[in-house]
């Protein structure tokens, strides 16, 4: 594969560098300090894939300088396009000719949101072909709410071994109803709709920023678009779209990682470049946790109790719920909250595999034979000495914060996960205090 300026190709080995890295954290260490939060990867991820709705160039800054954005660029390469990284958080997409409207099956199989390229392909060349999403191992995470919508708009789909092909002459408008409020689902059909002759209206869309980050930009680029940040969305497709320039907003569940990772270390973070409001559902816990939390128009502090942490539950759910994106690593300081907390995972069924991990470093958290409830009881000692895997983004990203208030050295494997999800998630809690570094695996052998 040619790349364009900018954008990394995977090591000779077919998989990502970071994948062969460890990280090494000595935990007992309080954090202290301000962190600069950057774009998102739920919203810069469908927002690139919106460029291939107009021949026009994009430019789109605040991107995170994560794997998965690499992953991203590679794909859109890939189908013919132009790419030119400006700078680290800044690129030029220009779709001007898709030479190609097939994701490959290693892209694909690596990250679920290359998906969402079938949308606009279908938008504005009728057709495209994607491997069924890949990603982190969560469970079942099915398709069926994009295809549905496709199909509605007068697609044709079918899947033939691991690869889904969709066809259409033209798209039509309809009225959608969504199964489950799919946030990937809802952005795929959005963008379809933009190419899509007559009037679209999708109810039971989700509500997540990031799906109203991506209908901005959809705006910016000239699409009409009713009901941004609701459950009902109204378009009026058949428009010619143009190129934009967009500016990514900031990543919330970067944020309340680092808010976390200040109160279960005994010390302070302060987030900046944020939006509260979109942190309320963690801010609020935190509170009734015992954490005190300020904020401001732009910013939130959090800082850990000087009596300890209490217990509470938690639900992860949709938009404005708890973020299932966040359950993990509140998992991971309730550990040392005093009495016994509940976590009730209601997104995806497999997402307290990280469980075993937090067990393996002290943690006293069971799982009930659903899958879908952990029981956890604390405050736990957490000791270090154990050698732990990051199974997806946010478990590995729990496991490092679980790490940060263990006793002694904890080496967590397969850190590629975490750099799929965090920008500089090492450098950034180093520079908070944490003796935090990488290594490589024959370090540990």
């Amino acid at each position: 594969m040619s790349a364009s300026p900018g954008v990394r190709p995977p090591a000779a080995d077919g998989a990502p560098a970071a994948v062969h890295s460890c990280i090494v954290v000595e935990g007992g260490v309080p954090l202290h300090g301000t962190v600069a939060i950057g774009g998102s990867k739920n919203a810069a991820l469908p927002i690139l894939a919106a460029c291939l709705l107009t021949p026009d160039p994009c430019t789109i800054t605040n991107l995170p300088d994560i794997e998965d954005i690499d992953t991203m660029l590679q794909v859109l390469v890939t189908l013919g396009i132009e790419i030119e990284r400006l700078d680290r958080h800044r690129v030029r997409v220009r779709a001007a000719t898709i030479a190609n409207t097939r994701v490959p099956l290693s892209l694909g199989k690596r990250m679920r949101a290359s998906f969402l390229v079938v949308g606009p392909l279908l938008a504005r060349l009728g057709r495209a072909e994607a491997p069924h999403p890949g990603g982190c191992a969560l469970g079942m995470r099915p398709v069926n709410v994009d295809v549905h919508g496709f199909r509605r708009m007068g697609a044709q789909v079918v899947q033939e071994d691991d690869f889904y092909r969709a066809s259409a002459t033209r798209l039509h408008g309809e009225r959608v109803y969504l199964d489950y409020p799919s946030h990937t689902g809802t952005e795929n059909l959005l963008m379809a709709a933009c190419g899509a002759e007559g009037v679209t209206t999708i109810r039971h869309a989700s509500i997540e920023p990031e799906v109203a980050d991506l209908a901005t930009f959809l705006q910016r680029m000239g699409a009409r678009i009713e009901g941004v940040g609701n459950s009902t969305l109204v378009v009026e497709g058949g428009r010619p779209l143009h190129g934009a320039d967009y500016r990514v907003m900031p990543d919330r569940l970067a944020a309340g990682t680092y808010l976390i990772a200040g109160v279960i270390s005994g010390g302070e973070v302060r987030v900046v470049d944020v939006v509260p409001e979109h942190l309320e559902p963690v801010t609020y816990k935190l509170r009734e946790a015992g954490a005190r939390v300020e904020e401001g128009p732009d910013w939130v502090l959090a800082a850990a109790p000087p009596g300890g942490l209490r217990s509470v539950d938690v639900q992860a759910i949709h938009y404005p719920g708890f973020p299932t994106d966040l359950q993990a690593a509140f998992a991971a300081l309730l550990t040392q909250a005093h009495g016994t907390s509940i976590i009730h995972e209601r997104v995806f069924e497999n997402r307290l595999e990280y469980a075993a991990e937090l067990r393996a470093m002290g943690a006293r958290i069971a799982v009930d034979a659903s899958g879908q409830r952990a029981r956890i009881d604390g405050p736990a000692r957490l000791h270090g000495g154990a050698v732990v895997s990051a199974r997806d983004i946010r478990g590995g990203a729990a496991v490092v914060l679980a790490a940060l208030a263990a006793e002694g050295q904890t080496v967590i494997r397969d850190a590629y996960h975490v750099d799929r999800g965090y920008e500089d998630l090492v450098e950034t809690l180093a520079r908070l205090g944490a003796r935090i570094r990488r290594v490589t695996p024959d370090w540990i052998r």
